[in-house]
């Protein structure tokens, strides 16, 4: 699809107001679809060379998901940033509901998701499913530390970068993915540049630290000058450019290990290409961009392993495979050098990783089923990955408790291409790094800050001496780059907007029951 042609069907998609949509009954399944979920950590919109094709990085096996499947051109994570989004994509339900208001977890945080919470993995498992998560986790858990504070500490001192707890690397880790509903788990316990470094299996660590690292830089030869020692504990066989190709063997080996007829829930979390940037040795030199377009390639060529293996096993008719991320792309990882040689990480959105504004948080995201997705299709609704929750329970012929998935909509009817007498979503809320929010409805959008919220941010000073009006709001169908805020314009719609998002706050949910 051409930019121009792109930009009408944004403009279509965005011309009414969104209003809730009542689903008939749980959809009853005689069969159960296997299900891939992949995240990508810190992957642009424009970075995939289906959804933007100027981009100066092929990834012909995530664009083999769109060509065998359907895109969606308004899909959208709940949050700028890591922790907040993948605690949505599990529950159902918007991170701020949560401790974590603002910023991410690392990686000694006590669990965030109570281990009571109906989560996608724990409503597959009830209806049969075998649960993986392999990859990177990110969502806190409870370390036995040799002092017994583990699980007591405070979470105002595990949640910080710098903290290092005396963990007990023999004990056993409570509170963590199979707590959740995953059987099996093999992954880090947060991005790859928060120690500490070491692999888990299920709830065990996977040997003991004896040695340092220090992986906070963007590439092993640039490490801003802003980026403090970050030394902690690792294990001595653990090597950073390793990860993502464990990532996926570990991945590739658990579809091949499935047994025919039994469904099987695989969320594959990738560590890429979030920084550290550490393509492995194959993938060096790949890309004119650099080390990120290497990793992106790798990237691409680990889903292409998936798809491989569900080939091999004859499963790929009956999988729904789905690829996102979960924030658009870093902005300190070189996007002015590669907006020099045409490369758009976030296409033509404004903004990145952490901002309020559309390249924060509209994301890639394909889905494929053969059996049920008609192929090359495409859908303009707006959606988040919150919806995976509610989704699944549909596939399924599951009903959610009143106490799950406040969060989550049901998007089977436009993955599989009914006709749609209105939106899905009543609206959607994002949040931005500092934890401001957004809520976007039908064609307009109102951020309540008046900057970013990112890491350009500006602080409440700065912003009144450049005379910024305190909210911001944009007509997507007129202005989906965010360049003129129209907010004086239409101050009933900023009353409207406020007084929705409050609403979803005050009654903890923005579903109806």
């Amino acid at each position: 699809m051409k930019r121009r042609d792109f930009l009408k069907t944004v403009g279509a998609a965005t011309a009414s107001a969104a209003l809730p949509r009542t689903v008939e009954g749980a959809r009853a399944r005689e069969d159960r679809p296997n299900i891939v979920f992949v995240l990508a950590d810190d992957m642009g919109y424009g970075d995939l060379s289906y959804l933007n094709r100027e981009s100066r990085i092929p990834t012909p096996n995530i664009d083999r998901i769109g060509r065998e499947g359907m895109f969606f051109s308004d899909g959208h994570s709940p949050s700028a940033l890591c922790t907040p989004t993948r605690y949505g994509i599990l529950t159902g339900r918007y991170c701020f509901r949560t401790r974590v208001t603002r910023g991410v977890l690392w990686g000694y945080s006590r669990h965030l998701i109570e281990p009571e919470r109906t989560t996608v993995p724990s409503l597959l498992k009830a209806h049969g499913y075998h649960t993986a998560c392999i990859g990177k986790w990110h969502l806190g858990m409870d370390m036995p530390t040799r002092d017994g504070r583990g699980t007591r500490l405070p979470h105002a001192e595990a949640d910080r970068r710098a903290y290092t707890a005396d963990v007990d690397w023999s004990g056993t880790i409570r509170n963590g993915p199979l707590a959740v509903g995953f059987d099996h788990f093999h992954g880090v316990s947060a991005s790859l540049d928060m120690h500490p470094y070491i692999y888990i299996e299920d709830d065990r660590f996977v040997g003991e630290c004896t040695t340092t690292q220090d992986l906070l830089f963007v590439t092993r030869d640039f490490r801003p000058a802003r980026y403090a020692d970050n030394t902690g504990p690792s294990h001595a066989d653990f090597v950073a450019e390793e990860v993502l190709p464990e990532i996926t063997r570990r991945s590739v080996g658990y579809i091949e290990e499935r047994p025919d007829g039994d469904p099987f829930f695989l969320c594959m979390s990738l560590t890429a290409p979030h920084i550290p940037i550490v393509p492995s040795a194959g993938y060096v030199g790949r890309s004119p961009l650099g080390p990120y377009g290497d990793f992106c390639i790798e990237v691409d060529e680990s889903v292409g392993a998936v798809l491989d293996a569900l080939d091999r096993r004859g499963f790929a008719e009956d999988t729904l495979v789905i690829f996102a991320a979960d924030n658009g792309c870093a902005p300190y990882i070189g996007v002015e050098e590669m907006n020099e040689q045409g490369h758009y990480p976030s296409y033509i959105y404004r903004g990145y990783k952490s901002d309020i504004w559309e390249g924060g948080h509209r994301v890639p995201l394909l889905a494929r089923w053969p059996r049920r997705v008609r192929a090359g299709s495409s859908s303009h609704e707006t959606v988040c990955l919150t919806d995976l929750l509610a989704t699944c329970a549909a596939i399924v012929g599951a009903e959610l408790p009143p106490d799950a998935g406040e969060d989550s909509y049901d998007i089977l009817p436009a993955l599989v291409g009914e006709r749609l007498a209105a939106p899905i979503r009543e609206a959607t809320v994002h949040q931005a790094g500092d934890g401001s929010f957004s809520i976007r409805q039908g064609r307009w959008k109102l951020d309540l800050t008046p900057s970013s919220g990112g890491y350009g941010n500006l602080s409440a000073e700065e912003a009144r001496r450049r005379n910024l009006p305190p909210v911001q709001l944009y007509d997507l169908q007129a202005d989906v780059g965010e360049r003129r805020n129209v907010y004086d314009g239409f101050p009933e719609v900023v009353e409207r907007l406020e007084a929705l998002l409050e609403s979803y706050r005050e009654r903890g949910r923005s579903t109806p029951l």
